[in-house]
């Protein structure tokens, strides 16, 4: 009996040759690099424009908008493109994601900042996945890894260039008679224009419409459990973890989740994340490894910068600048791997070799001290870039190596969607950590420290004085809310302060290298050891 329509395996596309699969290349990392850049860019010039829409409390809002929508379309961008094509739903998400972007350039405060930030996650979130998505389209399995590098490596770089970018635009008055942190924005109108044209030239995607209901359900589940968790993994710190708001979101995020296994189970072919994928064994594994490396990588990616400019003192752009070495390694072995995997079709031992310097990498920061010399730092900087470049572009590969073609789109979307919460789940967990510890061990310093009469002496002069008012509590403990009076202290008074925050830091980079070693486990024993079709 003939198969039914939902169930049709797609012909197989004709392959292109390497100058078009390059050309079409252009056109994704241009509209990539727009979702890349805007998740960085934001981060430097956050406390600008909190200051200029008068809602500093609030300004986490602004970042958290955008990985809640972002995270939720991901996989339904995924689904859209298995059923209408890859160019179109693409174009959609450029168009969304420009809209959004308009009108975060010209928002009036900071919450109505948040809703139009929730509106660019909207399209940010389908731009990585489906450019993702369609290198997997048009290349065999041998040649993904390749060209996927070549989008992994300006995702790394866009890393740099936005913290880069949104200092400079910050620390502008106006430019063109408006504010200069809305150019931020703005500045996404032209780039976005220009992606647009690229794509309708060059992105022509052989397709054949995979015929799928539209597992609505299964969106507002996934939404109902993963906003919450998202919600409170941002705000927890400042709620605290056990407070009620914090239980409410636990339990409402944990029905939503039930109820979402529940419905995609009884959806089977039509479901967002269809449940049969996770029986086979390369892209379980993948999104298990997708998640754990996620942990550690954002985890890194959100506490080194902070080690760089309280320890060391850098701005942030300074300190984006120093992070030049991790950038420069990614680029390097993701290419080179990339070339390796299409010429030997193996990716095992660069997923293990890359999961291990990311191991490596958090191990180095864990013997970190306030008085690191930066060439140090920048060892581990060098091991972690090598181990992302490594790492994420084959683990890319395991999770779409068995995937049936007409889940393709839902497959690359699912596994993003799991990088992305590991992401958030390293970013919250880290700080969490971070500024759980550093209250109580810088507390501890301070305190010893005042034993001495030279500390004590130095602390009581005005400047000192005036700086550490509003720091120190009557009750020995100290306010962490804002860590700019340590520009203002004697270098002998910032001390204690200094060291009880790197104290904390190798804390937390040591979390990071137990959940990279547990990656590294199930990288090297779990994975098989297959080689990649050329066809």
């Amino acid at each position: 009996m003939p198969s039914s329509s939902t169930t049709t395996e797609p012909e197989a596309p004709t392959r292109l040759t390497h100058r078009q699969v390059v050309t079409v290349l252009s056109g994704l990392v241009l509209g990539m690099f727009l979702a890349a850049l805007d998740q960085t860019v934001v981060s430097s010039a956050l406390r600008t424009i909190a200051d200029d829409l008068h809602g500093l409390t609030a300004q986490a809002w602004v970042t958290t908008a955008y990985l809640v929508t972002g995270t939720i379309v991901t996989p339904l961008y995924g689904k859209l493109s298995d059923i209408y094509g890859r160019r179109p739903v693409y174009l959609c998400a450029i168009v969304l994601f420009t809209f959004g972007s308009l009108l975060c350039g010209f928002a009036t405060s900071i919450h109505q900042l948040a809703a139009f930030r929730a509106v660019q996650g909207l399209g940010g979130g389908g731009l990585m996945s489906l450019a993702m998505t369609i290198i997997a389209d048009i290349t065999s399995p041998r040649e993904r890894g390749r060209y996927q590098g070549y989008i992994t490596a300006v995702f790394a770089a866009s890393s740099v260039v936005g913290p880069l970018v949104g200092g400079v635009f910050a620390e502008r008055a106006s430019l063109l008679g408006i504010a200069g942190w809305r150019w931020i924005f703005l500045v996404n109108v032209p780039l976005a224009a220009l992606a647009i044209v690229v794509i309708l030239r060059v992105l022509h995607v052989p397709h054949q419409p995979v015929r799928h209901r539209l597992d609505y359900g299964g969106a507002l589940t996934l939404a109902v459990g993963i906003v919450p968790l998202l919600v409170v993994a941002e705000q927890g710190r400042s709620w605290g973890w056990g407070s009620p708001q914090a239980l409410v979101m636990y339990v409402v995020g944990l029905v939503g989740l039930v109820c979402f296994v529940l419905l995609e189970r009884r959806m089977g072919d039509a479901a967002l994340l269809p449940v049969r994928l996770f029986r086979i064994r390369a892209f379980r594994l993948g999104t298990v490894l997708h998640f754990t490396v996620g942990i550690a990588m954002f985890g890194a990616m959100t506490t080194l910068p902070l080690y760089l400019q309280l320890a060391k003192g850098m701005s942030p752009m300074g300190a984006g600048l120093a992070t030049l070495p991790t950038v420069a390694a990614n680029v390097t072995v993701t290419l080179v791997v990339g070339r390796l995997m299409s010429r030997t079709g193996r990716f095992k031992v660069h997923l293990v070799a890359g999961v291990g310097s990311l191991a490596a990498a958090m191990l180095v920061f864990a013997t970190l001290r306030d008085d690191s010399p930066l060439w140090y730092v920048a060892i581990g900087m060098v091991f972690m870039g090598a181990g992302l470049g490594a790492s994420m572009q084959t683990i890319t590969t395991l999770s779409q190596s068995d995937v049936p073609r007409r889940d393709m789109g839902a497959a690359t979307a699912s596994v993003n969607f799991f990088r992305s919460n590991g992401g958030t789940v390293g970013a919250a967990a880290f700080l969490s950590i971070l500024f759980s510890l550093a209250g109580t061990r810088i507390s501890e310093r301070v305190a010893a420290a005042f034993h001495e009469a030279s500390f004590r002496r130095l602390a009581e002069e005005p400047v000192n004085a005036d700086a550490l008012k509003g720091v120190l509590r009557a009750d020995g403990g100290v306010n962490l809310e804002d860590s700019a009076f340590l520009r203002h202290l004697d270098p002998g008074v910032a001390q204690p302060f200094l060291e009880g925050y790197v104290s904390a830091m190798r804390v937390v980079f040591l979390t990071g290298a137990a959940v990279a070693l547990l990656a590294f486990v199930i990288a090297a024993w779990r994975v098989p050891n297959t080689q990649l079709s050329a066809d």
